[in-house]
């Protein structure tokens, strides 16, 4: 399937969505309600083209219909329950029958072996178990393959360190933001990780920049491989990088057609052009979802891989159509800012973005924390100067500040507030990153 012609994928998706729209149709009322309302009934689905045809999924409506009106099955047939961590209301529930986990493991087998995983590597597993699907989606995908998963899960950071060192893990699943606090304590232990035997990180579960790809590299001494997928869809193995380019994830296409939309006129968007992803279930059992848009920004491109996959590769994802803010005209996410901060070696990545309402305008302040070299350098500066002069008024920080403001404001185009942070004193992640304090509420 990972090598197929686009023909014949196309003739693999378009079979697949007929069925999938036919047991949606008769089984899931909200489906039913809305192929109606857009005019369209399942006999009329004909190939792959068809689908633009068919109405969209939202968030939404998955709460609208909590906790199980969304599901394909009977509750007998629905072997476990995930859900999404839900930042505000109720979460989003996802049901998943015996071949619904049998599929996912396939998938996750498939992205990690794209990722460089064998039968003989020990894989670290620092993802969360429990009811976000990340977790149980790498240990079932690793164990497919064949190798040791030690399922640690998040958090534990000095054991973490501990297993790496005791176990010999070759292969660590985390999210990115975690990977570096990893690096951060096994700096303040003497523990020299790059001497390791761990070789690959497959990361995700949050955007994250090529900058902050590069600085895990360097830093943990591996390959850092992009993984992607989400809960309502099936959780993570929806696409991932391959290690021979790490360039684009590719989507497991049989299983999940993707799009990409404009997101404000919902029309298509060729391949190439940036633009909502959105996804289609073609294989799910439990609760198949139709053309769900998921708010993330990306782009597809169809062109067979250096590696000799087929598949259509999405580009990492950017942000997220939800998580854009909007600063006096000016569209910004914050993986743009991280991009910026880290072309600047005396900065950490490692930041927050505080936006507040002064009068009518929205302002954005960026605290981000400094190098220990230029942090030790402002205490001597301090020591010689008896303490006459505070963190901030440290020369070389106001020159650092001004050029960051000024970075952010020449490539994206916003003004900002740069704070500049003392080393650790940003609070670190276990697991997801807060990256923005919204005050404005």
């Amino acid at each position: 399937m990972e090598t197929l012609s686009r023909e014949d994928m196309r003739q693999v998706q378009g079979e697949r969505l007929r069925q999938v729209c036919e047991r949606v149709y008769n089984q899931v009322p909200f489906y039913k309600q809305a192929f109606d309302a857009a005019g369209v009934k399942p006999e009329q689905i004909k190939s792959i083209d068809d689908i633009r045809r068919l109405p969209f999924t939202t968030k939404t409506d998955l709460r609208d219909n909590y906790p199980f009106g969304m599901f394909a099955v009977p509750m007998k047939d629905i072997v476990r329950i995930h859900a999404s961590s839900g930042t505000t209301g109720k979460p989003t529930v996802v049901g998943y029958t015996r071949n619904d986990i049998d599929a996912w493991s396939e998938v996750m087998a498939r992205c990690m072996c794209g990722a460089g995983t064998t039968a003989d590597d020990i894989v670290q597993n620092a993802y969360g178990y429990g009811l976000f699907t990340g977790g149980l989606g790498a240990h079932y995908g690793a164990e497919r393959i064949g190798a040791a998963v030690i399922p640690i899960s998040g958090g534990n950071t000095q054991k973490q360190l501990m297993l790496m060192q005791d176990f010999g893990s070759t292969v660590l699943t985390a999210t990115p933001s975690f990977v570096l606090y990893i690096y951060d304590v096994a700096k303040d232990m003497g523990i020299d990780i790059a001497s390791l035997p761990l070789k690959v990180g497959i990361l995700g579960a949050e955007p994250w920049s090529d900058q902050m790809r590069q600085e895990i590299e360097e830093k943990m001494g591996i390959k850092a491989v992009d993984i992607f997928g989400l809960s309502e869809i099936t959780g993570p193995g929806v696409s991932c990088e391959c290690l021979e380019a790490q360039n684009g994830l590719h989507v497991q296409e049989d299983y999940f057609y993707p799009e990409i939309i404009d997101p404000d006129t919902g029309e298509p968007l060729p391949y190439g052009e940036k633009g909502e992803l959105v996804i289609t279930t073609l294989m799910k059992e439990g609760i198949p979802l139709i053309r769900y848009r998921l708010r993330d920004i990306s782009c597809l491109n169809p062109e067979p891989c250096i590696c000799g996959r087929t598949t259509v590769r999405m580009a990492r994802v950017s942000g997220r159509n939800d998580d854009m803010l909007i600063i006096r005209g000016v569209n910004v996410f914050p993986s743009q800012i991280e991009s910026v901060l880290l072309m600047n070696s005396e900065l950490e990545p490692h930041y927050q973005l505080v936006v507040e309402r002064q009068g009518t305008m929205d302002t954005l302040e960026v605290q981000v924390e400094v190098s220990q070299e230029i942090f030790k350098r402002a205490e001597e500066a301090m020591l010689s100067t008896e303490g006459q002069k505070v963190f901030n008024q440290f020369e070389d920080l106001v020159a650092l500040k001004k050029k960051v403001q000024r970075d952010i404001k020449d490539i994206i185009g916003v003004t900002t507030n740069v704070v500049l942070k003392e080393p650790h004193s940003i609070a670190r992640s276990e697991g997801k990153a807060k990256r923005v304090i919204d005050k404005r509420q």
